[in-house]
């Protein structure tokens, strides 16, 4: 049970010396290495190609020298049930990829799996906060979107107060959180700020007029100038949450009191950093791909995962100031499929975010147009004022200097809009679109 005092789901294990961490990731690693081979086809087939069998590899360094590697590509083409490490009647609970890009990515759980997500889950609600007197709502989607579900499992396991409200219909979000007096709440990051828009055209201030006071935000890239935005809007703590569904979904890591950087369980994954060209390993500080392998996973173990995720390896002490000592991370900063290339330079769309979140006239709602005109590529950036009326000589000249602003983070200059409040498309259910990419007919989510 939680200690509320110190704010621990699982005090022990949360505080535990990393030499004590180190030996479970190293018992376990042998355990999963041998389970996978002995009961998953797709990695004893995988490891015998290579000429490995579990008892030849001594650490995590003989995969990384083999240049092991899982992928989503592997996750699709062993769609449905072809990663399974267990009989197809074992599997208790599934999640899926929006699959926007193809076939989906599976995440499937047994039974003990559901407790083991209920149990990092916990952890990480009760690091953002979460009490057994907490009413405690959760916007994401209850379906296959596996958001919804590890706040479900996680909130069950601290004894709060659930409002298992789903995704969409924010009038009835927002009349909730009024009815139920909730006092925190989960979502995807732009809908936090949605649900604050609804509040407004009801007549309601989410900083005065409710009791929310602590957020737990996921699924989106984010910056410190979006989590200040929305600690302003909300008058609460904003914490940050990772996961995703092929491990378990939220839960797998989230940031403590101190904002500087995730905390990853280090009792149930194993996480490396490495370099997303060659897949060579990185060092604390040196920013790369996330790379994890489920510790404890039955259902559907992952070894070397790649997450496309890029991030750092903090260079920490033994204890944050929290009380924790499992190894923090910096926040996710992009996906290595969302870089995008303008006439030769590479650049993030979270870099654009900051730039234009430092604008106090401006309100968090944008989109970056890429297109190609005359065989030339072109960005034209689309940002809101936050106020209602603003000239055409004041938005001209806001536009100019963001444009220079621009140029000198992405060493170009795109072409930058200020439109009105509320003109560009919300979404409701799902991560909002901030880039459409006109030079492949697609829309890409952070």
């Amino acid at each position: 049970m939680m200690n509320e005092r110190n704010h621990y789901h699982n005090e022990k294990m949360e505080t535990l010396p990393q030499r004590e961490l180190a030996a479970i990731q190293e018992k376990r690693f042998r355990e999963i290495l041998q389970y996978s081979y002995d009961n998953s086809v797709f990695y004893k087939k995988s490891l015998d190609r290579l000429g490995l069998k579990p008892e030849d590899v001594r650490s995590i360094r003989d995969l990384q020298d083999a240049k092991f590697f899982t992928t989503k590509d592997d996750l699709r083409l062993s769609y449905p049930f072809g990663m399974l490490a267990v009989p197809r009647e074992k599997v208790v609970e599934m999640h899926a990829t929006s699959g926007t890009t193809g076939t989906p990515a599976l995440g499937l759980h047994t039974e003990k799996d559901l407790r083991d997500w209920g149990e990092v889950a916990a952890r990480s609600l009760v690091m953002s906060g979460l009490t057994s007197k907490d009413v405690f709502q959760i916007t994401p989607s209850l379906g296959m979107f596996s958001g919804g579900f590890g706040f479900y499992h996680g909130a069950r396991a601290v004894g709060c107060t659930i409002v298992p409200a789903s995704a969409g219909f924010s009038k009835r979000q927002i009349q909730f959180m009024l009815d139920f007096g909730t006092t925190m709440f989960s979502a995807i990051v732009s809908y936090a700020f949605r649900l604050a828009e609804v509040a407004a055209e009801m007549g309601i201030d989410p900083a005065k007029d409710t009791k929310v006071r602590k957020g737990i935000f996921g699924s989106e890239i984010w910056t410190k100038g979006m989590k200040q935005k929305v600690s302003e809007l909300w008058d609460m703590e904003p914490f940050d949450v990772y996961g995703f569904t092929e491990l378990c979904g939220p839960g797998v890591g989230n940031d403590c009191s101190m904002h500087d950087g995730l905390h990853m369980w280090q009792d149930y994954y194993l996480i490396e950093v490495v370099d997303p060209k060659t897949g060579e390993p990185l060092g604390a500080e040196e920013e790369g791909e996330l790379v994890f392998t489920t510790l404890t996973k039955e259902a559907m173990p992952l070894i070397r995962y790649r997450s496309r995720d890029v991030s750092k390896l903090l260079d920490s002490p033994p204890a944050c100031e929290c009380g924790r000592t499992h190894r923090k991370y910096r926040e996710i900063r992009a996906r290595v499929d969302d870089m995008l290339k303008i006439s030769g330079v590479n650049f993030w769309p979270s870099e654009v975010e900051t730039v234009l979140l430092k604008e106090k006239d401006l309100g968090p709602e944008y989109r970056i147009h890429v297109y190609t005109e005359n065989s030339v590529d072109r960005v034209r950036i689309s940002v809101e004022s936050r106020q209602k009326v603003l000239g055409e000589s004041e938005r001209s000249k806001l536009a100019g200097k963001l444009a220079n602003d621009l140029h000198d983070v992405l060493l170009f200059k795109p072409e930058v809009e200020i439109v009105a409040p509320n003109s560009l498309p919300r979404v409701e259910v799902g991560k909002a679109v901030r880039v459409v990419d006109e030079r492949k007919k697609t829309s890409l989510q952070p």
